[in-house]
């Protein structure tokens, strides 16, 4: 992901403890934002749904499930930052005679999909091979999106990934796993982090759409140019809006998670922006970060919605 939306990596100057300056700057790496906004909303939105279906969650199960999730972050993270490394992906308009990307982040991925599929193993062996399954699935997604052989994001299908991952894996996972049941309507809302999170894949890669294109990148972005691809995330963004809304208009989702609509006028901002500066990439980064907000806002107060009006009505 775009590290123009990301604080500096954590420097740990003049520290002389060998090893801790590449340790440190490895897991500077796991960036605050991607766990906040992809990976922790959308488990709790399947654990307010839990909370709505079956009236109570299990506190054990839900954080070990959470430790799970950040776990398979921080290999996430740190497999994308190396295998683009290799790639050269972030460094083709760099003109800084950059030190190689150091193996301590492949190691650092590997451990935290280690512990990721521990933690889902033990969760499997409690609540059955749906939780195997949902875990196998968000597994592949993470560990093959940049890393080879398959590379999704270099096969048109990272994307695709990224909102099956963190839209209705990630949310179902989570339902299941703390009230042993899916539903449908839980289906339904899960389209609203997976929608909203594709567009911001999209939106992402717009600024990178050169050095994408000359180390074969073919996503998304890529195939589409960038004009098309404004369009696309501004369409995949409102897609799930008009979902939250239609949910709430048949009675699937509860009145109060209609407040997730305030991420309209975040999104029409974007949308100005976007449309002016798509071909100016140190300007389009605004209109990325409205994309980020407009996600937080949304899922967000559709969670909310959804616990509290469990609890009121309780």
């Amino acid at each position: 992901m775009d590290q123009r939306l990301t604080p500096p990596h954590y420097q740990a100057a003049g520290s002389s403890i060998p090893g801790l300056d590449a340790l440190l700057r490895a897991f500077g790496l796991v960036r605050y934002r991607f766990f906040l906004y992809a990976g922790l909303l959308p488990y709790l939105l399947g654990a307010a749904w839990a909370y709505r279906v079956a009236h109570h969650v299990d506190a054990g199960v839900f954080w070990t499930g959470l430790l799970g999730i950040g776990l398979s972050v921080v290999g996430v993270e740190a497999f994308n930052e190396y295998f683009d490394s290799k790639m050269g992906t972030d460094r083709v308009f760099d003109p800084r005679d950059l030190p190689p990307m150091s193996d301590a982040v492949f190691w650092l991925g590997v451990a935290g999909f280690a512990g990721a599929a521990a933690i889902g193993l033990y969760l499997a062996v409690q609540g059955g091979w749906p939780v195997a399954t949902f875990a196998a699935l968000g597994g592949l997604a993470a560990v093959f999106y940049v890393g080879p052989p398959i590379r999704w994001a270099y096969r048109g299908l990272g994307e695709l990934m990224i909102a099956l991952s963190y839209g209705p894996w990630m949310t179902l996972g989570s339902l299941y796993l703390l009230a042993h049941r899916l539903t449908w309507d839980a289906v339904l809302a899960s389209l609203v982090p997976g929608l909203l999170i594709m567009a911001l894949a999209v939106a992402n890669g717009i600024p990178d759409f050169h050095q994408d294109r000359l180390v074969g990148k073919r996503n998304l972005v890529v195939r589409l140019g960038r004009r098309r691809a404004v369009f696309l995330y501004l369409t995949l963004a409102a897609a799930a809006l008009v979902v939250l809304a239609a949910g709430v208009a048949a009675d699937v989702f509860p009145l109060a998670s209609l407040a997730g609509l305030l991420a309209v006028p975040l999104l029409a901002a974007s949308a100005r922006t976007a449309l002016r500066t798509y071909e100016t990439p140190r300007h389009f980064v605004t209109a990325i970060q409205g994309v980020v907000v407009a996600y937080l806002v949304a899922v967000t107060l559709f969670t909310l919605g959804v616990v509290l009006t469990e609890w009121v009505g309780a």
